[in-house]
């Protein structure tokens, strides 16, 4: 491995999944508290299910007597996988897999922590995710709102799963390992864009990867330039912000300044 990565140390046999908690803040949900963001925001802020995971409040609550909650119902009513479903999983970077890691730009990061479950957005080149070598991803953080949700679940939990998605390709694939956050400047400079270095640079060692199926993109016509919206079909983010916020926040000039932001700011 290159200078300042470190696998065999992230792989943490004791860590066990972790427990949901309050991670309220004091004043969550008051007007001006979300101006404050120490990793536990309001959004977070709903009640714990209960024993039966059955919430009643704005929530759906399931007849136990229909509920699956054991692995024997669950293999009762799904059966078992076909071999090649099961023969695809890899724990090496395979060639093949390495082709549609390097065609990539965009993968979705999902990750636990304390706070619950995370899933992130990362996009940039095809390739923009670096394999190191056949165990090994890099993945740049670039600039983004700064909430660091991801990166503060791999501090309390390293494990992580990546999803790879291509344009126009049914398949996607998951690689699934556990993750590092490292800030080594050889590593930095490497991964670079318009000569600015990323942040930081999550090191995962992968455990598992697979490719899925292309039918849930077969049935969503994902990549069907028909099926795509005008994005004044949806709420403006200035209008989602206003109506969050309150009527002292102007969501019209978020608006109309957003598009130069967003491009004065990707790296």
């Amino acid at each position: 491995m290159g200078p300042g990565i470190r696998a065999p140390g992230i792989r943490a046999p004791g860590i066990r999944p972790a427990r949901s908690r309050d991670t309220r803040y004091p004043g969550a949900g008051r007007p001006g508290a979300h101006l404050r963001y120490d990793g536990s925001a309001a959004a977070r802020a709903r009640p714990a299910a209960g024993p039966s995971l059955s919430i009643t409040n704005h929530a759906m609550n399931i007849d136990d007597a229909h509920r699956i909650a054991d692995l024997d119902a669950l293999t009762a009513l799904y059966g078992q996988p076909k071999d090649t479903s099961v023969l695809k999983e890899s724990a090496t970077l395979h060639p093949n897999y390495r082709a549609f890691i390097r065609a990539a730009p965009f993968v979705a990061l999902a990750t636990s922590g304390p706070g619950g479950l995370d899933v992130s957005p990362r996009g940039d080149a095809p390739g923009f995710v670096e394999i190191h070598d056949e165990q090994t991803l890099l993945l740049p953080d670039r600039r983004g709102n700064n909430r660091v949700d991801s990166l503060r679940n791999v501090i309390a939990d390293p494990r992580v799963a990546l999803l790879f998605l291509i344009p126009g390709i049914g398949e996607t694939l998951r690689v699934n390992g556990r993750a590092q956050i490292t800030v080594d400047p050889a590593l930095l400079d490497k991964l670079a864009m318009d000569s600015k270095p990323p942040r930081s640079v999550l090191v995962v060692h992968v455990e598992t990867v697979f490719f899925q199926c292309s039918r849930a993109v077969v049935r969503s016509r994902l990549w069907d330039p028909a099926t795509q919206l005008r994005r004044d079909a949806l709420p403006s983010t200035g209008r989602i912000l206003r109506d969050l916020i309150g009527s002292g926040f102007d969501g019209e000039q978020y608006d109309r300044e957003l598009a130069d932001r967003v491009k004065k700011t990707l790296y």
